[in-house]
């Protein structure tokens, strides 16, 4: 009889976990935190260079351009909830990923850096989120225009840390748009007059002093 009733007990708690694990959604494993490197930062490189009109200057060697490439591609469509954005460091040759942590991203960009040097940032957005945001606020420019702000321009940052408004009326800007789109917004504000957008943007350049 004790033995039939621990049979039944095992049977029971079978069943639960089974039902747990088909009832509950996979919650994706977020990454590390704090940033990290790929093993190729552990090798010296010599900045590439080319010259142009009797001028030296600084370059991005092929690997890493493709390795760059290759994650702003993959960012892009298999995990958009983590990639913000890229830059490259010419100088010490090397690319800066800015992401939410993502275990799954973190794994693509180890496999995408091969033998390059790539060094993963933290942020707190995501491109997608921001480009959301990026295309209300943009939607909008007519009635921002009539309400008084003159925006210049309208920026999802690739370091994820919010929608980089350009503007002639900073403070009224700062002060009304909020009211709008809520406080929590990613909302950062520039002061900046009528600008000539680029012709071809290209991939952010790291500032050189500090990490």
């Amino acid at each position: 009889m004790r033995r039939c009733r621990y049979r039944l007990c095992c049977l029971l708690l079978g069943a639960v976990l089974v039902t747990s694990s088909c009832g509950e959604p996979e919650i994706p494993e977020p990454g590390l935190t704090g940033g990290w490197i790929t093993a190729g930062c552990e090798f010296s490189r010599r900045p590439a260079t080319v010259t142009m009109g009797g001028r030296v200057l600084p370059a991005t060697p092929p690997e890493l351009e493709a390795a760059m490439a290759r994650i702003d591609a993959g960012g892009r469509a298999e995990h958009a909830g983590s990639y913000a954005g890229l830059e490259v460091d010419q100088e010490r040759v090397r690319a800066i990923v800015h992401r939410v942590p993502s275990a799954a991203f973190d794994d693509f960009i180890r496999q995408s850096a091969q033998d390059t040097c790539i060094v993963v940032r933290d942020t707190a957005h995501s491109l997608a989120e921001l480009t959301g945001w990026h295309d209300r606020i943009v939607a909008d420019l007519d009635a921002w225009q009539a309400d008084g702000v003159r925006i210049s321009s309208v920026v999802a940052r690739h370091d994820g840390r919010g929608v980089e408004i350009g503007t002639r009326d900073v403070e009224r800007a700062r002060e009304a748009m909020p009211r709008r789109y809520g406080r929590t917004a990613p909302l950062i504000f520039v002061e900046q007059g009528p600008v000539v957008p680029l012709a071809e943007p290209g991939v952010p350049t790291a500032p050189q002093p500090g990490g």
